[in-house]
């Protein structure tokens, strides 16, 4: 969980599936090291891993805070920060018969599938639990397309904006 997005409207619809199920919604954020995990073996500190996990306690403040604000999902909600891979933290999080793992999935450009994995890819092929892919917003799509042409300086035409 990021706060991108795509990863909101994961959350809300993760806050939709508990309702209905009259389940608890834990909303997981994995981090790793600077470095990743060899950094951490080459000297990092344990003080340095406590800061570490702390910015991410405070990052999952940050996302459960913009996802709901002062309105609560209904359900009653968990944080946990996790040191791992996205994908593999959730799929240990995410263990039960009963539980259901909601992921985004995230725009998937071809760059971007080379520099980075799909996190609900590799869910979908490791978790034990039903899985539930969540497509990013029209909208999103609308929005970096609009950004893309911004970062290239390409000329919007707004007929291009209306459906």
């Amino acid at each position: 969980m990021t706060g991108t997005p795509g990863n909101l409207t994961a959350l809300h619809r993760a806050a939709a599936e508990a309702r209905g199920r009259h389940a608890e919604l834990w909303a997981v954020l994995a981090w790793s090291s600077p470095g990743g995990e060899l950094g951490s073996r080459n000297g990092l500190g344990t003080a340095a891993l406590v800061e570490c996990r702390a910015a991410a306690v405070e990052r999952l403040r940050e996302v459960l805070g913009a996802a709901f604000g002062a309105v609560r999902p209904g359900v009653t909600l968990a944080g946990l920060t996790v040191r791992g891979t996205p994908g593999a933290a959730l799929v240990d999080v995410a263990r039960g018969p009963d539980d259901l793992l909601v992921v985004g999935t995230g725009s998937r450009a071809p760059l971007r599938r080379l520099l980075r994995p799909s996190v609900a890819r590799y869910c979908m092929s490791h978790a034990a639990c039903p899985v539930l892919a969540v497509p990013p917003s029209p909208l999103q799509a609308q929005l970096e397309s609009v950004h893309r042409r911004n970062v290239w300086r390409i000329p919007l035409d707004p007929r291009e904006l209306t459906p």
